[in-house]
Parts: structure tokens; C-alpha cells; sequence
């Protein structure tokens, strides 16, 4: 293991490339898969930073991970061989890590519940927003105490009730369907994940929006933990993050 400064210096290290068509897949290519990655790159304006997420050792190969993990195993490998033509043998999936917790509850309810998810699109109107929100409010009502919040397709439907509501405006109700999701982004976003940094993020935000300042600002200081590492303190989005969390911290001050 790489000790003191230099430890640190690999752990905080990035590498900004340059992002447009003709050179990102070439870029890209030079990082093998894994579903349990020791990097992670994030956009900065029209840049990638590749940045590492853990200690890494001596001669480790860098990696980052093609897809999204928010999936059973069976489900990555399904995917990985369909768009690259191989199949992943990290430890995550040769132990099939979490599988149960995310197809817990009963099946039936969770098949409806994926099929739901993979028909909405990205809606474009008030209107279309609306609808969205009222199929998931009723999915979720009448699957109350069928399916658990770390149930994966539950989690995406928790998800996209709450990005209905910030689009509505609806910032009460989007506060409870984002509070439920921390829960299981901790289990399947452990360690320093950026998705996880991002949703932390969200929700402080909305409990600074009513004026839950204690809970806000326990909430942006965990996303500021993960974010830089994730994304570094120069990142517009730590910016951002910086800057709601001085001005809940001046609030409190104040009180």
C-alpha cells in the first residue's frame, strides 16, 4: 500500500480528458470493467474526470464500470455481453453480492413494478409529469408493505416519484419519497459513489427547503464527504453543494 503523502496524492489523483466524439471512445477504452470499481469518472463542462474512490495498491489495474450496478447479477452479465461482448468476473460477481436484498418482496408485485419503470420516458410537459406522478403514487400506495424500499424496482419508483415532484414543485412530498431512498442507496452505493453524493445532495436540499436545518445539514455534510473524493473540491457541483451548506450553516448560527 502506498503510505503518507503519496497514499494521498494516488487517491486524489484525476485525469481530465477531453470529451467530444473522437477521441472519448478511444479515452475510454484504456479502462477495463469491473461492477466494483476502484475509479469513477464524473462531466465537468465538456471534460471526464477519472477519479479513484478507494485506496488503491501497487501495480492495481484502474477500473471503472461500464453500467449502471443498480442490477441483480444476472442482469449486469445479461447487459455486459449484449453491448460488449464479454462476461464480468469481479468479486461482486462471483458472489452475487445483495442479489437477495434486491429482488426481495413479493415477485409478482415487483414484475409490475419493473414494468411501470421501464415504460416511463422522460417527460417533457407539466402535464406528462403529472401522470407520471399519479401512476407512481399509486403503485407505491397500493404495494405498501409488499415491497421494501431496497427492493431495486421499488427504488427506481421511489426515484421517479421524486424527480415528479421537483419538477411540480411538489418539494414536501419529494422530500418523503427521497428520504426513503437513502436507506438503500447506502446498501447498494456503499463507500464513496458519486449517484449516492448526488442524492444526498437532493435531499438536503429539500429539507433546507423546509426548513429542517439540523437534518439539512447533517445530510449536505455527508454528501460533502463523498463528494470530495468523488468529484473534488474544484467541481462546479461541490460548488453548489459548498454553498447551500455555508448558507444553512450561517441559519443555524443565526438561531
Amino acid at each position: 500500500m502506498i503510505k503518507g503523502e503519496w497514499q494521498w496524492r494516488l487517491r486524489c489523483k484525476v485525469l481530465s480528458l477531453s470529451f467530444s466524439p473522437s477521441n472519448t471512445p478511444h479515452s475510454m477504452s484504456l479502462l477495463n470493467h469491473s461492477c466494483d470499481p476502484n475509479c469513477v469518472i464524473v462531466f465537468e463542462g465538456y471534460q471526464l474526470l477519472l477519479r479513484s474512490v478507494r485506496d488503491i495498491q501497487i501495480g492495481e489495474e484502474l477500473t471503472i464500470s461500464y453500467i449502471e450496478s443498480l442490477m441483480t447479477t444476472s442482469e449486469r452479465q445479461k447487459q455486459l455481453m449484449r453491448q460488449y461482448c464479454f462476461e464480468c468476473d469481479c468479486l461482486l460477481c462471483q458472489n452475487q453480492e445483495k442479489d437477495a436484498e434486491k429482488l426481495d418482496g413479493e415477485e409478482h408485485v415487483w414484475k409490475e413494478v419493473k414494468d411501470v419503470v421501464n415504460e416511463v420516458r422522460y417527460p417533457k410537459s407539466k402535464e406528462e409529469w403529472e401522470q407520471v406522478l399519479a401512476r407512481c403514487q399509486n403503485l407505491l400506495s397500493s404495494n405498501r408493505g409488499r415491497l421494501p424500499d431496497t427492493n431495486i424496482y421499488q427504488l427506481k419508483m421511489l426515484d421517479c416519484a421524486m424527480d415528479a415532484c421537483i419538477n411540480l414543485e411538489c418539494w414536501e412530498e419529494a422530500l418523503y419519497y427521497g428520504s426513503r431512498t437513502l436507506g438503500p442507496y447506502r446498501l447498494y452505493y456503499p463507500g464513496f459513489h458519486p449517484l449516492r453524493a448526488v442524492q444526498l445532495m437532493r435531499v438536503g436540499k429539500l429539507q433546507y427547503s423546509q426548513d429542517m436545518f439540523p437534518q439539512a445539514l447533517e445530510t449536505l455534510k455527508q454528501a460533502y464527504n463523498i463528494m470530495k473524493v468523488t468529484h473534488g473540491t474544484d467541481h462546479s457541483l461541490m460548488q453548489a453543494l459548498l454553498e447551500i451548506k455555508e448558507q444553512c450553516e450561517a441559519i443555524m448560527r443565526m438561531q
